[in-house]
C-alpha cells in the first residue's frame, strides 16, 4: 500500500508529512526514556525481516499495490513505540534506496503504516491481551490486531486517494479495504506463527508494557 508520487494533492500529503514527523518524534521521546540493551539489536533483526516482508507487493486496483506491514509484529516485540520506528525506517529506506512509495507521499505512508496500522494495531492487541490473559490472551490479541492493521492503514489509504481526488472513495475502499482483509489473514497467521515460537523458546522477547508510575500514563 506504498502511495507513489502524484496520487496525493498537497493539500493531503503535507498535513500527512506534519502528523508523521509529530508522531515519530513523540516515540523517539518515548522509546529513550524506556531503551533497553536487549531491544537495540531486536530492532535491527526485526526491521531486516519486516524489510523483505514488504518488498512483496500485489498490485490492487483503484488504489496502489497491497503487501504484509508487520507492525503488530514489531509492536509486540519491541512496544507500540519502538515498533512504529522500526516500520518507518524501513518505510524509509524502500523510498529513497527503492524508490517503493513516493517521497512526497512517504509521509502518508508512515502515517498509514507506522501510526494508524501499527499503534492501532497494538492498542487492539493491548486491549485483547488483558481481558483473555495469559499466553492465550497473546495470541488472540495477536491474530485480531495483525488483520486489523492491514485493514485500518489500507483505509487510511482509501480515505487519502478520495481526499486528493484521485479515486472515488466509493471505489477506492473496498478495493483496498477488501483485499487487505485477504491479505490481513495471512498477516495473522504469519504474525502468530512467530510470536507463538518465540513464546515457547524466549518469552522474555515479549515487550511487556511498564507499570504506570503516578502522575504517567500506561505505554
Amino acid at each position: 500500500m506504498h502511495i507513489p508520487d502524484g496520487f496525493l494533492s498537497p493539500s493531503t500529503w503535507v498535513p500527512a508529512w506534519l502528523l508523521s514527523i509529530g508522531g515519530m518524534s513523540y516515540c523517539l521521546r518515548r522509546v529513550a526514556r524506556i531503551l533497553k540493551e536487549k531491544m537495540v539489536p531486536l530492532m535491527g533483526v526485526t526491521s531486516a525481516f519486516i524489510f523483505a516482508a514488504q518488498m512483496l507487493n500485489f498490485p490492487i486496483a483503484g488504489g496502489t499495490s497491497g503487501h504484509l506491514i508487520g507492525g503488530v509484529l514489531a509492536a509486540v516485540l519491541l512496544g507500540p513505540f519502538a515498533g512504529a520506528i522500526v516500520i518507518t525506517t524501513v518505510l524509509t529506506v524502500q523510498c529513497v534506496v527503492f524508490q517503493d512509495g513516493g517521497l512526497t507521499a512517504l509521509g502518508a505512508n508512515i502515517l498509514n503504516m507506522s501510526i494508524v496500522g501499527t499503534m492501532g494495531g497494538y492498542l487492539i492487541y493491548l486491549g485483547l491481551r488483558k481481558v483473555i490473559g495469559g499466553n492465550r490472551g497473546i495470541i488472540a490479541g495477536v491474530a485480531v490486531a495483525a488483520w486489523a492493521s492491514e485493514v485500518l492503514a489500507a483505509s487510511g489509504v482509501a480515505v487519502e486517494l478520495a481526499i486528493s481526488g484521485t479515486s472515488p472513495l466509493r471505489v477506492a475502499l473496498p478495493a483496498m479495504a477488501g483485499v487487505h482483509m485477504l491479505l490481513g489473514l495471512g498477516e495473522a497467521i504469519i504474525t502468530c506463527s512467530i510470536i507463538g515460537f518465540v513464546l515457547k523458546v524466549r518469552p522474555d522477547l515479549i515487550y511487556q508494557p511498564p507499570l504506570p508510575e503516578a502522575g504517567q500514563e500506561e505505554e
